[in-house]
């Protein structure tokens, strides 16, 4: 069975370093999908990947053929994006990456959403673990792309603001069809200690915080030499925080 992780925030909040980082210690334990829901693609970068087809360019490659009645009546269209989408997957040895890309055009894309649906769930179910590192306005999440989440992460710096974002992602959560086991928050780049008035917004807004990360210092020279977040060294932060949120969610 899949245990499925959401990693959401505001942007510039370390969500996809901390993705990275837990997919990373996920795949010591078993076979992992990650799925980069971000437009900017940018999770292949933290974790050292290459990147192909987007699984958006797939959805609007079928939805133009069935517009247009291209697609042979002999194949299922099922078929045909389920194959798409396994072209679009990076594959490595114990971590496989998908990159959603781009959010839907002005177009129509209902039928390739429903189908897009089933051939993640049935791709899913060929791992232990699935991590998705959401966009900001998580639409592939509210477009039911991904299957019931086990485990919503919200990561926020130590502003108001973040905080704000992270409880009105939860919200959105509750809103949807997709069903989340527990929902947590994650504050990054703490300094000196967790600010009174923060601690107070996360609880004012009933947000668990699961774990607090220190700023991390080996973050600035690894993007200046354009290495992956994996490579952190095992004193890291950013790296210790990942490990306490995984044992936290007894993984």
């Amino acid at each position: 069975m899949t245990t499925t992780i959401v990693v959401a925030g505001k942007g510039g909040v370390g969500k996809t370093a901390i993705s990275a980082l837990l997919i990373e210690l996920l795949s010591k334990k078993g076979v992992v999908l990650a799925i980069d829901a971000d437009p900017s693609t940018n999770l292949n970068d933290a974790l050292g990947l290459p990147l192909k087809d987007t699984v958006g360019k797939a959805r609007e490659d079928i939805t133009e053929d069935i517009q247009r009645g291209t697609l042979s009546p002999t194949v299922p269209k099922q078929d045909v994006l389920d194959m798409k989408v396994r072209e679009a997957l990076v594959e490595s040895a114990k971590v496989d990456l998908l990159a959603m890309g781009r959010p839907e055009g002005p177009g129509c894309y209902c039928a390739a959403n429903h189908m897009l649906r089933l051939s993640m769930e049935r791709l899913a179910k060929t791992y232990d673990y699935m991590v998705v590192d959401s966009e900001a306005g998580m639409e592939h999440i509210s477009r039911q792309t991904t299957q019931d989440i086990d485990f919503l992460l919200t990561v926020s710096d130590v502003t108001t603001r973040g905080i704000t974002a992270a409880a009105r992602m939860n919200e959105l959560i509750k809103e949807m069809r997709t069903k989340v086991g527990k929902a947590y928050l994650a504050i990054n780049r703490v300094k000196d200690g967790l600010p009174q008035e923060i601690g107070k917004a996360a609880d004012d807004f009933g947000l668990d915080i699961i774990a607090t990360i220190s700023e991390d210092p080996y973050i600035a020279e690894l993007e200046i030499r354009g290495k992956p977040i994996t490579e952190l060294p095992e004193d890291s932060p950013l790296r210790l925080g990942a490990k306490d949120i995984i044992s936290r969610l007894g993984l």
